[in-house]
C-alpha cells in the first residue's frame, strides 16, 4: 500500500508540474512545451529542498514512454486527421515518411558520425541511433500557427500532420531496429565497431514485417473499435472503447504478434474514425475534445521530465556535440524533403514550392524524440552523449524554428 502511495504522490508532483508548465507558457506568451520544459527544470531544482524522490529511473522510464505515453498520443495525432484529405495525399506522405525518412537518418548519421568524430566513444551503431530519434518530427506549433491564421490551407495542413505522423511510425520503428543492434553490440562487447548490423537485407526484411504487419493489426483493430462502438451505442461507452484501442493495439501487436505496436495504433485510429465519419455528432461528440486533453497531458509530461532530467553540464560538456547535431538535422531534414518532393507528383498532388519550405523547416523535433531518447538504457555507453545532441536539437526547435515559423509563414504567404 506504501509503495502505491508513493507512486501516486510522485506522478501528482509530476502532473502538477506540467499545470504550472501551461501556466508559464500562457505569462510568456510561447508554446507549452517550452512552458512544461520550464517547470520541469524548476521541479528538479526543488527536489533536493524538499528531499523528494520523484520515482524516475532509466530502467522504468523506457516502459512508461513506450506503453503508456506514446500510444495516447500517436492515436490522438491520427485521430485528428480527415481520413478523405490523407487519402487523397496518402502517396507524397509515405514517400517523405518512408524514403524520406531513411535518407534523413542516412544523411544525418554520416554528419554526426564525422562531426564528432570518435570512432571509439561514438561509434556508428551510436550515430544512426541518434539519427533515427532526430528523424521523427512534430510541427506541433507550426500547425497551431496555421490553425489560428484562420485561413489555413487544409490540404497542407494535412499533408504537414499526415506526414509527420508516418514520419513518427517510422523513426520509432528504426529506432527500435538499432536500438536491439545496439543492445546486442554491448552485450557481444563490440561496441566499438557495432558488428551486430546485419546488412540491408536483415533491415529490409526486419522493417517489411513490422511495418505490413503493424498495418494488418490496426486495420483489424480499428474495424473491431469501430463495430463494438457501434454495438454498445453510447458516447461515453465509446470513448471508453477508443480509449482501450489505443493502449490494446499496441500491446496486441507489440507483445502478442511481435510487429510495430506504433504502427498498428496509428492505422487502428484512422481506420476506426474513417468506419465511424456517420457519428462524429453522436457517439464520437466528446471524442476530439478527449484526446486533445490527452494529448496535451502527455506532451505536457514528456517535457516536464525532459526538465527534470536536463543538466546544465550536457551543454558545457557536450556543445560541439550539440552543434553537430542540430546541423545535421536539420540539413538532412531539408535536403531529403526537396530531393523528394519533385517526385511527389508520380504518386499524388504536387507540393508547391512554399509548402517545401513550411515542410522542411517546420519539421522540428519534439515529444517524439525526447520520449525515445528518454527510453534509452543506461547500459549505452554512449547514451549521455545522444540524449544531449537530442535535447539541444529540441532546444533549438522549441526556441528559434518554433519562434520563426510564424515568420516563414506570413512571409510565404500561406
Amino acid at each position: 500500500m506504501e509503495g502505491v502511495v508513493t507512486l501516486v504522490g510522485q506522478g501528482l508532483y509530476m502532473a502538477f508540474a506540467a499545470v504550472v508548465g501551461l501556466g508559464i507558457a500562457r505569462v510568456l506568451h510561447r508554446d507549452n512545451t517550452l512552458g512544461c520544459l520550464i517547470a520541469g527544470v524548476l521541479a528538479g531544482m526543488l527536489l533536493p529542498v524538499l528531499n523528494y524522490d520523484t520515482g524516475l529511473r532509466a530502467e522504468n522510464l523506457h516502459q512508461l514512454v513506450f506503453f503508456v505515453i506514446l500510444p495516447v498520443l500517436i492515436f490522438g495525432s491520427a485521430w485528428k486527421i480527415d481520413p478523405d484529405v490523407l487519402l487523397r495525399w496518402l502517396g507524397p506522405v509515405l514517400l517523405l515518411a518512408t524514403v524520406g525518412v531513411l535518407i534523413c537518418a542516412l544523411i544525418t548519421a554520416v554528419l554526426v558520425y564525422y562531426g564528432i568524430h570518435h570512432p571509439t566513444g561514438f561509434p556508428w551503431v551510436a550515430a544512426f541511433l541518434t539519427a533515427a530519434i532526430l528523424s521523427a518530427t512534430d510541427p506541433v506549433s507550426v500547425v497551431a500557427r496555421l490553425r489560428r491564421s484562420g485561413s489555413a490551407n487544409e490540404e497542407l495542413l494535412t499533408l504537414v500532420e499526415g506526414e509527420s505522423l508516418f514520419n513518427d511510425a517510422v523513426a520509432i520503428v528504426l529506432f527500435s531496429f538499432v536500438l536491439g543492434i545496439a543492445s546486442h553490440s554491448v552485450m557481444e562487447g563490440s561496441v566499438a565497431t557495432g558488428e551486430a548490423l546485419t546488412g540491408i537485407g536483415g533491415f529490409t526484411a526486419y522493417l517489411g514485417t513490422v511495418f505490413f504487419g503493424g498495418l494488418a493489426v490496426g486495420t483489424i483493430c480499428g474495424l473491431l473499435t469501430a463495430i463494438v462502438i457501434l454495438f454498445l451505442g453510447s458516447a461515453g461507452a465509446a470513448l471508453m472503447v477508443l480509449v482501450l484501442a489505443a493502449f490494446g493495439s499496441f500491446y496486441l501487436a507489440e507483445h502478442v504478434v511481435g510487429v510495430s505496436g506504433i504502427l498498428s495504433v496509428m492505422i487502428c485510429a484512422i481506420v476506426a474514425r474513417a468506419c465511424l465519419r456517420e457519428q462524429q455528432d453522436t457517439y464520437l461528440a466528446h471524442a476530439a475534445p478527449t484526446w486533445e486533453w490527452l494529448g496535451l497531458f502527455f506532451n505536457a509530461l514528456i517535457f516536464v521530465i525532459m526538465g527534470l532530467v536536463i543538466t546544465f553540464q550536457m551543454f558545457t560538456d557536450q556543445w560541439l556535440a550539440i552543434i553537430v547535431a542540430i546541423v545535421a538535422a536539420i540539413g538532412a531534414r531539408g535536403l531529403a524533403v526537396f530531393m523528394l518532393a519533385p517526385l511527389a507528383r508520380f504518386v499524388g498532388p504536387p507540393i508547391p514550392q512554399s509548402w517545401r519550405l513550411v515542410l522542411s523547416w517546420g519539421g522540428l523535433r519534439g515529444v517524439i524524440a525526447v520520449a525515445l531518447v528518454l527510453s534509452l538504457p543506461t547500459e549505452l555507453p554512449y547514451w549521455w552523449t545522444v540524449q544531449s545532441m537530442v535535447f539541444g536539437v529540441v532546444l533549438f526547435s522549441l526556441l528559434v524554428q518554433g519562434t520563426t515559423s510564424t515568420r516563414l509563414i506570413r512571409k510565404l504567404g500561406i
